[in-house]
């Protein structure tokens, strides 16, 4: 697919649907850890990342919006990272017309979006643009579970790079969840696994990815006064293999990082 296709694909998705919204979530969250890991730096890394969420459907899909901002200790430059997530899925069903249903599958769409980030660290400061899209198929799960094969066209210019350079295609597997428990509880979370995208910027392989991200949250909402849903903190842990592509013989490709984690939702 060509940049110009990307460009009107994401720009038709990214127009506010002309229908009502069905059902909308907002929420502002927290997130704290001390072993976060970066690229070529050996030293565990202290973050507070705040982030932003938006969640909502209407007639024909769902769209998706998360914007974290990462801010580390002095080990990784004190540095400031903004990190941008959107997503939008077409149900295919509902736009054809037809039954996409079967045993335990809810439904099928197809995802267009894009990732977008920015840090100010002094030895890499990256400048990643990704664009996204492919099928998903929608799991009948209580709460939600749905599995996607996106293609990815992904480009960065760091320091050191004087133009915007284009890794090859590739491809990721990615599910996305969020399962009640019981008792105020939740299972929330993600998992990528991404393929190799060819030569990075100055000519050194990469690696397969592989990015787990869960929660155990619970409903602190009645205790603070507040409906069902409102409030909620619980425990993190993210697993992430080959980071951004980086083999394993690069040190801090490797995270394993416990967080603990609150979120207000309106």
């Amino acid at each position: 697919m060509t940049r110009s296709a990307m460009l009107a694909a994401f720009a038709l998705c990214a127009a506010q649907p002309a229908f009502a919204l069905d059902w909308m979530d907002n929420s502002i969250g927290y997130r704290f850890g001390t072993k976060f890991a970066e690229p070529y730096n050996t030293q565990d890394i202290r973050k507070s990342v705040i982030n932003l969420t938006h969640a909502s459907g209407y007639t024909y899909g769902s769209i998706y919006m998360n914007l974290d901002i990462l801010k580390s200790d002095h080990k990784d430059d004190s540095a400031t990272e903004t990190y941008l997530v959107y997503r939008h899925t077409l149900d295919i069903g509902k736009i054809s017309g037809k039954e996409f249903k079967g045993p335990g599958m809810r439904g099928l769409g197809l995802t267009l979006g894009l990732d977008w980030n920015h840090k100010n660290d002094n030895s890499y400061a990256s400048r990643k643009l990704m664009w996204v899209a492919g099928p998903t198929l929608m799991v009948d799960v209580p709460g939600f579970l749905n599995i996607s094969l996106l293609a990815l066209w992904e480009s960065n210019k760091p320091i050191g790079v004087t133009s915007r350079y284009d890794y090859d295609t590739h491809a990721m597997l990615n599910a996305a969840w969020g399962i009640p428990l019981g008792s105020g509880w939740s299972f929330e979370g993600y998992m990528n696994y991404i393929g190799t995208k060819g030569r990075n910027e100055f000519g050194g392989p990469t690696g397969p990815e592989t990015n787990i991200d869960m929660q155990v949250m619970y409903d602190f909402s009645a205790a603070a006064g507040l409906k069902p849903g409102k409030l909620k903190a619980g425990f993190e842990y993210q697993y992430w293999r080959n980071k951004f592509g980086n083999p394993s013989n690069v040190p801090g490709s490797l995270a394993r990082t416990p967080m603990v984690r609150a979120e207000y939702h309106f």
